[in-house]
């Protein structure tokens, strides 16, 4: 296991390093080889129970959504939509693990993080306006679910996984603001960083 997390890790920072400084080949490389590493690290969790496997099958469609987005023609549609299902995988996993609970102040600020957000982007969407306000709703659904539990019940497998949807969150705000509205000076290394460490903190949970 020590090697599986060493490799992921050299290939996550090769990757955050590549959308930093370049070469633009070597970020396309280490993305889906970095995605790859993740899964096999998640497939070797000492036990997985039936609903852990919907996490292996999220980073596989993350995988694919990645994967759209590198094609000459940016099948952004289909991307929104393997992104999407990514994270309903991942909400559904967490939800089989939680007990609901509401505290109303956490729904509210991603409500109005959610409504910023689109107000920034909203004018620049295009066709993909439903799609990516979708994904945008998932998003931070993942992200209540997790931060619920942990508020609830503060411990290290919540405060993971609260981590790690937070920072894809997070990530995604930065993509979408970059992509659609203004780049900005590191703005795709913030994006990997927050990328690679929110997925292995999801996978990470599979350990605890």
């Amino acid at each position: 296991m020590i090697w599986s997390f060493l490799a992921v890790l050299f290939s996550g920072w090769l990757y955050v390093d590549a959308s930093y400084r370049g070469p633009q080949w070597q970020r396309w490389v280490f993305k889906p080889v970095t995605l790859l590493l993740l899964l096999a690290l998640a497939w070797q969790a000492p036990v997985l129970n039936t609903t852990d496997y919907l996490i292996l099958f999220g980073l596989l469609a993350t995988l694919i959504g990645d994967a759209l987005t590198l094609l000459p023609n940016r099948r952004m549609l289909y991307a929104m939509g393997a992104f999407f299902l990514s994270h309903l995988l991942y909400t559904i996993c967490f939800a089989s693990h939680m007990t609901l609970t509401f505290f109303w102040p956490i729904p509210l600020a991603l409500v109005i993080i959610g409504a910023a957000l689109i107000a920034t982007i909203w004018s620049r969407l295009e066709d993909l306006r439903w799609p990516i306000c979708t994904f945008i709703g998932m998003t931070l659904l993942m992200v209540w679910l997790t931060t619920e539990h942990y508020f609830f019940r503060p411990t290290d497998y919540s405060f993971t996984l609260m981590i790690g949807s937070s920072l894809l969150l997070l990530a995604n705000i930065v993509w979408l603001i970059s992509h659609y509205r203004r780049r900005f000076t590191a703005d795709s290394a913030i994006v990997a960083a927050c990328y690679f460490v929110g997925h292995f903190m999801i996978v990470r949970s599979l350990y605890l």
